[in-house]
C-alpha cells in the first residue's frame, strides 16, 4: 500500500533545530508517521515543551539540547539517541545561523566563523557521529537543510548563501561516498518560509515585496510546507533518491525572461 512507503515505525530520526519552525514541524510529522524523534537545539526548556506536545500527541520525543558549533555536545547528541534507542536511522540537519545580513565584505571575521561552524562543520560533525550507526544498521537516510540561497546567492546575505552552497556541494559528495553503504543524502533548499528565524526577512517590508513579486505563488511558505518532503525523504517512497535537492519555494528560483 502507498501508506507503508510512508512509514516511519520503528525508525529513530535525529532532528536538530527542532525546538520551533521547521525543524519542529519535521519531528511532528515524524513522530505522526512512526518514528522516534530526538530533537535537539541550544534550549533545553524550548525542547521539552515541544517534547511534551509530541507525547500528548501519542508520538515519542526526546529532548537533547545541544549547540551545532559544539562538536563534543553534537557527539554526546548521538551518543544520547543510541544509548535510549540503540539504533539511527534518518538526520535532519537543519540548525542554521545569520548573524550577518547585509553586504558580503562588511561581515566580521566572527560573524564568517560562527554561520559556517553552525551552518556547515557542525552538519559534517553530526553526520559523522551518525554514519556508523547507520553502517552496522544496514543503511539510513540523511536530510540536510540548505536553501534556495545556496542556489543563487540572497542579497545580504552572502556569508549564509556560501553556507547553503557548501551544504548542497558536500551533500552531493557524501551521496556517493556513502551510497554503497545503504546511506541516502539528500538536501532541502527551502525558499522564505514563516519562521522565526527568517523574521528579518518577511518583517522588512521592502524586501518581503521584492520576494512575493518574483515568487509565482505569490506568497512565502510555512513550516509543513517543508516537512512533507521532509518524510518522502525520509521514508522508503525515496529509495531511489540520493545527491539530489529538493527546492520548496513556490516558484521563486524559475529563471522567468
Amino acid at each position: 500500500m502507498i501508506r507503508d512507503r510512508f512509514d516511519l515505525a520503528g525508525k529513530v530520526a535525529i532532528v536538530t533545530g527542532a525546538s520551533r519552525g521547521i525543524g519542529e514541524a519535521i519531528a511532528r510529522a515524524y513522530a505522526s508517521a512512526g518514528a522516534r524523534v530526538v530533537i535537539s537545539s541550544r534550549k533545553q526548556e524550548s525542547l521539552e515543551n515541544v517534547a511534551a506536545s509530541i507525547r500528548q500527541q501519542g508520538g515519542e520525543a526526546l529532548p537533547v539540547a545541544a549547540h551545532n558549533g559544539d562538536k563534543a555536545a553534537l557527539q554526546a547528541l548521538a551518543r544520547s539517541a543510541l544509548d535510549a534507542y540503540g539504533r539511527i536511522d534518518i538526520l535532519v540537519n537543519n540548525a542554521a545561523t545569520n548573524p550577518h545580513f547585509g553586504p558580503l565584505l562588511t561581515a566580521e571575521d566572527s560573524m564568517w566563523q560562527k554561520t559556517f561552524e553552525v551552518n556547515l562543520f557542525g552538519m559534517v560533525w553530526l553526520i559523522q557521529a551518525v554514519v556508523e550507526p547507520m553502517r552496522a544498521a544496514g543503511g539510513g537516510k540523511i536530510i540536510n537543510v540548505a536553501s534556495v540561497n545556496g542556489l543563487r546567492p540572497g542579497a545580504m546575505q552572502g556569508v549564509y548563501s556560501a553556507t547553503k552552497a557548501a551544504v548542497i556541494n558536500v551533500t552531493q559528495t557524501l551521496a556517493v561516498e556513502l551510497a554503497g553503504d545503504g546511506i541516502a543524502v539528500n538536501a532541502i533548499a527551502p525558499g522564505l518560509v514563516k519562521t522565526h528565524f527568517a523574521r528579518a526577512i518577511w518583517e522588512n517590508e521592502a524586501v518581503y515585496k521584492a520576494i512575493i513579486a518574483r515568487t509565482p505563488q505569490q506568497r512565502i511558505g510555512e513550516p509543513d510546507e517543508i516537512a512533507g518532503i521532509a518524510l518522502y525523504l525520509a521514508a522508503p517512497a525515496s529509495s531511489f533518491a540520493t545527491g539530489q535537492v529538493f527546492v520548496v519555494d513556490g516558484g521563486l528560483s524559475i529563471p522567468l525572461l
